[in-house]
């Protein structure tokens, strides 16, 4: 019946409905951060959060959240008449929803001046929240908009590399807010600018995060079944041979949250004192009942 009102599955529902709920979590804790933490400390470390910044200071008469919709539109303007509109996708939502979302948080939290005096504290949030906020709209496959369309248009129009062509115009920014609000705050925007990346790439690292365990035992029957059972896992079984006995073992290797791990580990070390494990990590797993190819 749902698939005739709407044309999708139950289960395409329910993924449409999660892929919309963490993209706007992940906008709106990347708000938090812009408008708690890298507003009212000038922390520009790039993007059009940080050319936001600068222009409020140089127009004080309007505030970040209303420059980060001049300027979103202003890029989403530039994407539709290079890109087109098929090929922008999220990256629209995503540009006038954290516009909507940081205007929202000025409008109910107005932070004139900065939450502490620890002025490196206030920094480690104003990087952390975007990084992490960043990091879910990432690991969903969508984009929190802003210099992503420039990097959609670098990308079809010049062999320009990416990365360092954002890194420049970032730099760019960056070298502003030092001639703006002094040495010590620009110090902090390009620390901040090369922190960024790095706890982006942490955050979805360990978003992803599963361990993928490989045992040995005398008894993998029963391991076997606790993992389908109990754990509502699978696993792969191979035969193999010690070097130095020649003794025919088979091996089970299954992929398993943390949490699973730590049940299989204490199962095992019940039922088989002397069962040789090794546990591995791992942030991209591919499959059925992880993600999607």
């Amino acid at each position: 019946m749902l698939k005739e009102k709407t044309g999708l599955t139950r289960d395409q529902l329910l993924a449409g409905v999660r892929f919309f709920v963490l993209l706007n979590c992940g906008l709106f804790i990347t708000a938090v951060g812009i408008a708690i933490f890298k507003t009212p400390n000038h922390f520009a470390f790039g993007g059009t959060s940080g050319l936001s910044i600068i222009l409020s200071t140089l127009f004080p008469h309007w505030n970040v959240g209303t420059f980060m919709w001049l300027v979103n539109a202003a890029l989403v303007l530039v994407g539709f008449v290079f890109l087109g509109v098929r090929s922008m996708g999220w990256t629209v939502y995503s540009s006038f929803a954290l516009s909507f979302f940081v205007s929202l948080c000025q409008k109910l939290w107005p932070m004139i001046h900065p939450l502490t005096t620890d002025t490196f504290l206030e920094m480690c949030f104003a990087v952390i929240l975007p990084a992490v906020g960043s990091a879910i709209v990432f690991n969903i496959g969508a984009s929190t908009g802003g210099t992503d369309i420039v990097a959609m248009i670098l990308h079809k129009y010049t062999s320009l590399e990416i990365g360092r062509a954002l890194m420049f115009s970032d730099l760019g920014i960056v070298l502003v807010a030092a001639y703006l609000y002094g040495a010590q705050t620009g110090l902090y925007c390009i620390l901040g600018l090369i922190l960024k990346s790095t706890v982006v790439d942490g955050a979805i690292e360990s978003l992803n995060l599963r361990k993928v365990c490989t045992v040995i035992t005398s008894h993998p029957d029963q391991v076997e079944q606790f993992i389908v059972e109990k754990l509502n896992r699978s696993a792969t079984e191979q035969k193999a041979f010690g070097a130095y006995t020649h003794d025919e073992r088979r091996v089970l290797v299954t992929v398993l949250t943390r949490r699973e791990a730590a049940v299989l580990r204490n199962y095992i070390r019940i039922t088989d004192p002397h069962a040789f494990i090794t546990i591995v990590n791992s942030s991209e797993i591919i499959g059925k009942g992880f993600r999607s190819i």
